[in-house]
């Protein structure tokens, strides 16, 4: 009879050695890899021998292992990340062959094997040697020690001139205060992943449904709470990332300062600084309704996300659009109003670039035109704004696009300030087909160059690439070059031939794939990713979607870079870049076959479930999009899926790069691993340079605010949030001298991170 221990080996072995098999039939026949259908052949063999106990069994066995061992070395090196699902499984289905020995050797391999493992998963953090920057020329602008602007300056450059906290005493940083906001997820979906302003010793932050609040900056004491009562009817997620400072020029009393949001339901408001109440000369008792001139839409359709930019005594906003549901979405139209009086200054509309006013009567601003839903950022002595674009509605099909949607879409433009005019714009993806809207905030600095400073503009991407470009007149000072890219085979398409890459710069796309790299738990998902990569089309950066089959988008809709951005360490000229590695399938699906699927536009009464697909209705596809994960919900491509990096921005090299976060809360099936080994994670959320040499950024899926060297990337201090840290640090000095660093921990429900309703300050402690 067969003792329970042996037959439990022959089952396991029986169900691996099927399932492979199956898998590597399949793999095989589409071109993949010969190992898993071999390994498949093996494991059967060792069943049967086991069954019959036969004494070749161990031999046979050791004979695969031996070949998985080096076929392991031959595709991935010494990756311990990329040999760990190779040979996981092999060494554990081998340890019963063993016999009597089997517990003497799983305790040595335990001592050993254990060991040496983490060590090479260790190692799969190493960083490049760091280099000595040269430093970077810095943008005179506001009291030093208050944080003004979302970034710190309008230029959106996150660095904080004050060095008290150092890498001598950063050890002895701890929590000074935490204020919980209320706000919960509840039936509309909220993200906290706001950066706080500090003006003369008060914090004023907002919610995800916009409500303000102004805290004491020195105890994190509640001042005031302005309650707009949006409206979050067919809202798919509520988010605001920040609100605006304005001091009126010659004015006392109320509304002589002024905070300024944009809220979920499409309206700009004004609240006095010191009090909160709505300020009555601005728009309609304190409000301007952004709906004016944009035609009907459905809620949730256009609202705004980010903090508004204000420059020259207007106030900017652009909005966010719903991605991919359909042609016609609302206007992209980017406007300036009065600050005072709310009055329209200007309007940038796409399809009237030329027309600087509102539209005629009766007609609406050009609607699906591209948009701008992340920070802008503006040079008040050159009297320019920055506006980052995305695409015209909607993402995945072009062929109905215009000429102007063509030419300023996914773009960095230049407008005036004063008018509104354009002065220039730069590309960074022509007739974007992948969602490669660019996210981040445009980043000015100043640089050294052979004939005296060149004012310059940073502009990070989701394609990974930064370009570095003249902001007087938008060319590139980084080399920039056109490169073929793959054609698209869809009928009534027009893919542009070629796409601009920054070769000036480091780029943060990732190596292109292939399918050694990817990845799994075991040797049977692993090949599952494997099977399913085969499947993908997929011919390097930039495949457009196709309608016969997926194409893998990578990096994703994610980035790259996110609206997270860059940070600068202005007194060093170092640049700070977490980026995303992490791929999508995207299919292109006939319209008569998405209706039959259900694959609606969402609405005020047909809520389209998102995950399903997008609509685009009015062109012929519909789109599903899929996040490239394994059966048991991990990435199919091999870490790191997160990177953070450090760029002297004077010889545009590398100083260093290494995965960014580890393992501790993701896992299989979205269970945590409670391993905290580095392995480079989702992130989402930006950094903040300070001048005594350290980054704080939060941002991973590991719920950390760590703080880094900046000129190394070496860790000094990782600090636990209670919730996700998906948003971007900001740092002041207080009434009494103390530097603070304050981070929203919220969470985001895109990237499966705990929920949270918390801003954290941390500080040294009091001196007694």
């Amino acid at each position: 009879m067969i003792g329970l221990a042996r037959f439990l080996h022959i089952a396991l072995l029986l169900a691996f050695g099927g399932a492979l098999g199956w898998l590597g039939v399949l793999l095989l026949g589409a071109g993949g890899s010969s190992y898993y259908l071999i390994a498949a052949v093996a494991l059967l063999v060792t069943a049967v021998l086991v069954a019959r106990r036969d004494r070749r069994a161990p031999v046979v066995y050791g004979v695969f292992l031996a070949g998985t061992i080096a076929w392991s070395l031959a595709e991935a090196g010494l990756d311990g990340w990329a040999l760990a699902p190779r040979l996981g499984l092999p060494l554990l289905l081998g340890i019963p062959l063993l016999g009597p020995r089997a517990g003497r050797v799983l305790g040595w391999t335990g001592v050993i094997v254990v060991p040496v493992l983490v060590v090479v998963l260790f190692l799969a953090g190493r960083e490049t040697a760091p280099a000595v920057p040269s430093p970077v020329r810095p943008i005179a602008e506001g009291v030093a020690g208050d944080w003004l602007h979302y970034g710190n300056d309008a230029g959106g450059s996150h660095y904080s001139p004050l060095g008290q906290i150092d890498a001598a005493n950063v050890s002895q940083l701890r929590r000074a205060w935490i204020f919980h906001t209320g706000i919960h997820p509840g039936p509309t979906p909220v993200t906290f992943e706001v950066t706080p302003i500090e003006v003369a010793g008060r914090l004023f932050l907002c919610t995800a449904l916009n409500e303000v609040i102004a805290l004491d900056a020195e105890s994190g004491r509640l001042l005031w709470r302005h309650n707009p009562a949006d409206n979050v009817t067919g809202i798919p997620v509520a988010t605001c990332r920040g609100v605006a400072y304005y001091r009126v020029p010659g004015s006392v009393g109320p509304c002589a300062e002024r905070i300024y949001t944009a809220t979920v339901d499409a309206r700009l408001l004004a609240l006095d600084a010191s009090t909160g109440r709505p300020c009555p000369t601005f728009g309609k008792a304190g409000a301007v309704d952004l709906r004016t001139d944009m035609g009907g839409f459905d809620p949730g359709y256009y609202f705004v996300t980010s903090a508004p930019q204000v420059v020259r005594g207007k106030v900017l906003v652009g909005g966010w659009i719903t991605d991919g549901q359909m042609v016609g979405e609302p206007s992209g139209v980017v406007r300036a109003f009065d600050a005072v009086s709310g009055k329209l200054g200007w309007a940038f509309d796409i399809g009237h670039p030329d027309r600087r006013g509102a539209p005629p009567p009766g007609q609406p601003y050009t609607r699906g035109t591209p948009n701008s839903w992340a920070p802008m950022s503006a040079d008040e002595r050159m009297g320019l704004v920055f506006v980052p674009t995305g695409n015209a509605t909607p993402d995945y099909f072009g062929g109905h696009r215009t000429a102007l949607d063509d030419r300023f879409s996914s773009s960095v433009v230049a407008l005036d300030a004063e008018t509104g005019a354009v002065r220039w714009s730069f590309q960074t993806t022509h007739h974007d087909l992948w969602d490669y809207d660019v996210p981040a905030q445009p980043t000015l600095v100043d640089l050294p160059g052979p004939k005296g400073v060149i004012p310059a503009v940073i502009q990070p991407t989701k394609r990974g690439e930064i370009f570095l470009l003249d902001r007087r007149t938008g060319h590139p000072i980084a080399p920039v070059v056109e490169r073929p890219v793959p054609r698209s085979h869809v009928p009534g398409e027009r893919a542009s031939p070629t796409q601009p890459f920054s070769p000036g710069m480091p780029s943060f796309s990732g190596p292109a794939l292939h399918e050694i790299d990817m990845w799994g738990l075991t040797p049977i998902d692993q090949a599952w990713c494997r099977l399913a990569f085969r499947r993908m089309r997929y011919n390097g950066p930039l495949t457009p979607p196709g309608i016969d089959r997926p194409s893998m988008v990578y990096p994703g809709y994610g980035g790259g870079i996110n609206w997270g951005g860059v940070s600068v360490d202005r007194g060093r000229g170092i640049m700070i870049v977490n980026s995303n590695r992490f791929a999508i399938g995207v299919h292109l699906i006939p319209r008569a076959e998405a209706l039959r699927e259900g694959i609606a536009p969402r609405s005020s009464s047909n809520h389209g479930d998102a995950s399903r697909g997008a609509a685009q209705q009015g062109v012929p596809y519909a789109a599903i999009m899929r996040p490239f994960m394994s059966p048991l919900g991990v990435p199919c491509q091999r870490p790191p899926w997160g990177m953070i990096a450090g760029v002297d921005l004077k010889t545009r090299a590398l100083l260093w790069s290494k995965p960014f976060g580890t393992g501790r809360d993701s896992g299989p099936f979205g269970l945590p691993s409670m391993l905290p080994i580095p392995i480079g994670v989702p992130n989402m959320g930006g950094s903040v340079t300070t001048a005594s040499g350290l980054t704080f950024v939060a941002a991973t899926h590991d719920r950390y605010l760590r703080v880094l060297d900046t000129l190394t990337g070496r860790e000094l201090r990782r600090l636990r949030l209670p919730a996700g840290g998906q948003a971007t640090p900001m740092s002041f000095r207080s009434a009494s001298g103390r530097q603070f660093v304050v981070i929203a921990a919220g969470g985001n429900p895109g990237l499966g991170t705990k929920a949270g309703d918390a801003v954290i300050a941390y500080a040294l402690p009091l001196a007694k």
